[in-house]
């Protein structure tokens, strides 16, 4: 089916040769377009032809690139493959009832895997998605292993039929496509011997398998019963076994290949590595260097461009806490900023929950209920990207509203919250 143009740029080559929002984009040099991904690939020759459907009728035009111009089109968004397992750990099953339909889509497309970094078990590639996949270079993808053991891999995203996930790897990366992989740590399936045999398998398809993460479990107070948190003696023992591979990597390979979670240092109580040892942090969305690199930061620190009078006070897990509030005890004798890092404990998901990312806006509320706060910062992992609503479905304005305050949506890196203080007043 032909994609449908949602948007074209002012200004842009797409533009200047007519282009409309709403018209029908059937083929590019002949090349049939079934989305974004089509679009990049097929658009890279100087000068290509475009087949186009508006109103019923048929029409072509050709584009020539100049330096410096986009060809500025824009689609409408494929439709999303759909994940067919039931992980026993699966986050969008752990989730109450009554939020937002976005919320409990779990997709399983390798397509947002390549466009967005998304994880995927590569449990429902056909023999076409693997040819396209070769074909247009979809490189890196992100990868969910758990365990190489098909045992324990099947019981833990429970789907007695899916196919073996080295054959999978190995497939793609003998075709040179760069894979970073992830395990999600479940005590009593995953763990101790079966985390070292699943990550000495792994290692065999470096360079091109290029990184491992080694992700704790989480777990809501609506989720699996069964399945037990990580404990901090978990946390110890998976980061002692991750650590014994660091160094066997980084003495053949010259990195380190496998990663644990910041959490897993958090949970265990235990000392970061220096940042340096997490390379190109190659899965810092996934949450692994993300409170070294800001620490690093922040001990590089040394002045402010602007003092505000006005008491800021910062929100936070439970679990970043104690390093916010050393920091804010740093910058008020080195600058007389007063930052207050405020704790909010995670009631909606349960306290277990202790990451920033998954806080919502009544725990917000909840949490600074009775305080004299002035201006309250928000780090945006809390909200939807580029908007003040939070996985409640509450907004920034509830927060003010219910509070009294003003809020200020800040990003969640040092020198995001260095320029939102420099900018109070």
């Amino acid at each position: 089916m032909p994609s449908t143009i949602a948007a074209v740029i002012g200004g842009s080559l797409a533009h200047e040769a007519g282009l409309r929002i709403g018209d029908e984009l059937i083929s590019i040099n002949g090349h049939t377009i079934a989305d974004e991904i089509d679009l990049m690939f097929y658009s890279n020759d100087e000068e290509f032809s475009l087949l186009l459907k508006r109103r019923g009728k048929i029409f072509e035009k050709t584009i020539t690139k100049a330096e410096g111009r986009c060809l500025g089109l824009e689609l409408k968004s494929f439709k999303i493959s759909i994940c067919k397992n039931r992980c026993l750990f699966c986050f969008v099953n752990q989730l109450p009832k009554g939020l937002r339909k976005t919320l409990y889509i779990k997709d399983e497309d390798y397509r947002m895997s390549f466009l967005y970094g998304s994880y995927i078990t590569l449990t429902n590639l056909s023999d076409t998605d693997r040819r396209r996949i070769i074909e247009q270079r979809l490189s890196p993808l992100y990868v969910s292993v758990h365990s190489t053991n098909e045992e324990i891999r099947k019981k833990l995203i429970g789907n007695a039929k899916a196919g073996e996930v080295l054959k999978e790897i190995r497939f793609l990366t003998k075709n040179k496509i760069k894979l970073h992989a992830q395990i999600v740590l479940c005590p009593g399936y995953n763990d101790g011997s079966d985390l070292e045999h699943t990550i000495t398998d792994l290692r065999k398809f470096y360079p091109y398998l290029s990184s491992i993460a080694v992700v704790p479990v989480g777990l809501t107070v609506y989720g699996n019963k069964k399945m037990s948190p990580v404990t901090k003696e978990d946390a110890t023992g998976a980061l002692s076994i991750i650590e014994a591979f660091q160094k066997k990597f980084l003495k053949k390979h010259g990195e380190q290949l496998v990663y644990a979670a910041d959490e897993l240092y958090l949970k265990g109580e235990a000392p970061f590595p220096p940042l340096k040892d997490y390379g190109e942090l190659p899965q810092k969305e996934n949450g692994v260097g993300m409170v070294p690199e800001f620490l690093h930061r922040a001990g590089k620190f040394k002045k402010l461009k602007h003092v505000p009078k006005t008491p800021i006070s910062l929100l936070t897990g439970t679990s970043f806490y104690p390093y916010l509030k050393k920091l804010s005890e740093k910058l008020k004798k080195r600058t007389g900023v007063d930052l207050r890092v405020v704790p909010v404990e995670n009631q909606f998901f349960g306290t277990t929950v202790t990451v920033t990312g998954l806080l919502t806006g009544r725990d917000i509320v909840r949490s600074f209920m009775g305080r004299a706060d002035e201006i309250i910062f928000i780090p945006d992992v809390t909200l939807r990207d580029g908007q003040s609503v939070f996985l409640d479905d509450t907004t920034t304005d509830f927060v003010e509203e219910a509070l009294g305050v003003k809020t200020k949506i800040i990003e969640s890196s040092f020198e995001g919250l260095i320029k939102a203080i420099e900018e109070v007043d």
